[in-house]
């Protein structure tokens, strides 16, 4: 067994189809609502000549009932699910928390949305994910099998799970269908027709 402490975070996330299902699931097994259903607005930024890309880590801030900053490390993967170092934080204002960010020299380079549902369960926190092109449950933890265990639980084939970003996978559908706005938001894809299947994801949830 791997341990990871600190500021490492171990993740995978699966394609849903039937979200309400999942959510059933979830409290049965007797998760707790940590926060309901929030609208997340996320901007990441970069350094004019891209220095955290090429070294594939992200710097973010979020806002959703609060506001935080974030920046994510390289990502290596360890029994079957994404490993990385997190440092995150609360920031009491975002409008600031951008400013000095841009005040250090990185700029905004991508936006991205989503609607968020928070549960936690056996020390593992489970999150329902709405994003524009389609739902997503992401377990987050600290050890790869309570991850795998959660999974299969909650009834998730695991070898459909997807141990990649949520940009990562919105790229892949700009390349498929030639979409030429940068941004992921809801506006973006309103009235934008896509199959993830088409793309080679599949839910997990049968």
């Amino acid at each position: 067994m791997v341990t990871l402490v600190g500021d490492k975070e171990l993740e995978v996330k699966f394609h849903v189809a039937q979200p309400a299902e999942i959510e059933r699931r979830l409290v049965a097994a007797g998760a707790v609502l940590l926060h309901p259903r929030t609208h997340e607005y996320n901007l990441r930024f970069d350094s004019p000549n891209g220095v955290l890309g090429e070294a594939h880590s992200m710097l973010r801030l979020r806002r959703d009932s609060s506001s935080h900053m974030t920046f994510k490390g390289p990502s290596t993967t360890l029994g079957g699910v994404l490993a990385r170092q997190e440092i995150e934080f609360d920031v009491s204002n975002f409008t600031q928390a951008q400013k000095l960010i841009e005040a250090l020299g990185f700029g905004s380079k991508f936006m991205y949305e989503k609607y968020r549902t928070t549960y936690v369960m056996t020390g593992l926190k489970i999150t329902l994910d709405e994003m524009p092109y389609g739902t997503f449950v992401e377990i987050e933890g600290t050890e790869p099998e309570p991850i795998q265990a959660a999974a299969h639980q909650l009834g998730l084939n695991w070898e459909r799970r997807l141990p990649e970003t949520y940009l990562s996978i919105f790229r892949r559908l700009k390349d498929l269908y030639g979409m030429r706005f940068t941004d992921l938001s809801f506006e973006n894809f309103n009235g934008v027709e896509v199959s993830l299947e088409r793309a080679g994801i599949l839910p997990a949830d049968g």
